[in-house]
């Protein structure tokens, strides 16, 4: 049976399609994003009008009533945006392209932008998946797991010097836990905690009392039994228990390495949790479309808030 990323129900969407269409049919297409329900038609984000004037030399509009002047992207997350609609759409499509993420590098060669401007053109797409995540508590079969990143100590060169890397004394102290939970054939959501039992205060707040939750034979899923139906499958000894198993997790895990280790290569401690969520994103959307993908991004992007974190910045 063919994988879906090889057959031609995957690709819907592609770099050549964009560049194609121009940059008219670009801006339209962000302006049915941002107003669907009025067909791509301008409406006040000051006081909701629907009459406006439209101001074709600068893509701006100015509102009947309040006299207020926006653009397409004003209060969202592309607010104050420099490129074009074309290579905001582009930037878009090669990064919803990669199964296993994309490099800022390759974004920036890509659209022939400086390094800093892909890196944080790529931040604010991670932060607008993430407020597209955001939904009720996950509920069912609910698998969770946890694997830690960073914190990497380089041995010694020679072997007498070398220290045991796995005690805390010779830890660097920058290792974190990414804790992801994830229902069966549904959503996930990940978290950054210091280790795993950490996370059993956030399945509270995250999934239903009357889930349940699988789990490994780790010490910090102990006390998930006090509060939901909870299985425990012993690795050491069998993948797999009679049904019970962490495989959909694991599956996230080994998404999220390959970003880390194959595209990435160094995800810093402060972005992790950003990294993370996108993992989560992907896995969640797997089976869907590129087209459909891009699209799903660029709703998410229209209907963000200006981001406070990457709004003109950068970080030596």
């Amino acid at each position: 049976m063919q994988h879906f990323l090889l057959s031609a129900k995957a690709r819907t969407l592609s770099l050549k399609a964009v560049f194609r269409m121009g940059e008219d049919a670009a801006y339209r297409t962000f302006c049915d994003l941002r107003w669907p329900e009025t067909e791509g038609e301008a409406v006040c984000p000051r006081c909701g009008c629907t009459e406006t004037y439209n101001i074709t030399s600068r893509c701006k509009f100015k509102c009947v009533a309040c006299h207020h002047q926006f653009s397409v992207t004003s209060g969202t997350i592309f607010s104050s945006r420099k490129l074009s609609f074309t290579d905001l759409l582009a930037a878009i499509v090669i990064f919803v392209n990669g199964a296993k993420g994309v490099s800022a590098l390759q974004v920036s060669r890509d659209l022939d932008v400086q390094y800093k401007t892909a890196f944080v053109l790529s931040h604010k797409l991670r932060e607008a998946m993430a407020l597209e995540q955001a939904s009720a508590k996950l509920d069912g079969i609910v698998e969770i797991d946890g694997a830690y990143f960073g914190g990497y100590v380089k041995p010694e060169n020679r072997k007498e010097d070398r220290k045991d890397r796995r005690l805390k004394i010779n830890a660097s102290g920058k290792r974190q836990c990414v804790v992801i939970m994830r229902e069966r054939n549904g959503r996930s959501l990940p978290f950054v905690v210091p280790s795993e039992g950490d996370a059993v205060p956030l399945v509270r707040d995250n999934v239903a009392n009357l889930a349940t939750m699988y789990a490994d034979e780790g010490a910090g899923w102990d006390a998930l039994h006090n509060g939901w139906n909870t299985k425990r499958v012993n690795h050491s000894v069998q993948f797999m228990d009679k049904g019970v198993c962490t495989n959909q997790a694991e599956s996230y895990f080994s998404r999220l390495r390959r970003m880390e280790v194959g595209t990435h290569h160094h995800i810093a401690g402060p972005y992790l949790a950003a990294y993370a969520r996108e993992a989560s994103w992907r896995e969640d959307n797997r089976r869907v479309d590129n087209g459909s993908q891009a699209m799903m991004v660029g709703n998410a992007v229209m209907a963000s808030r200006q981001s406070r974190r990457w709004a003109g910045y950068w970080q030596r």
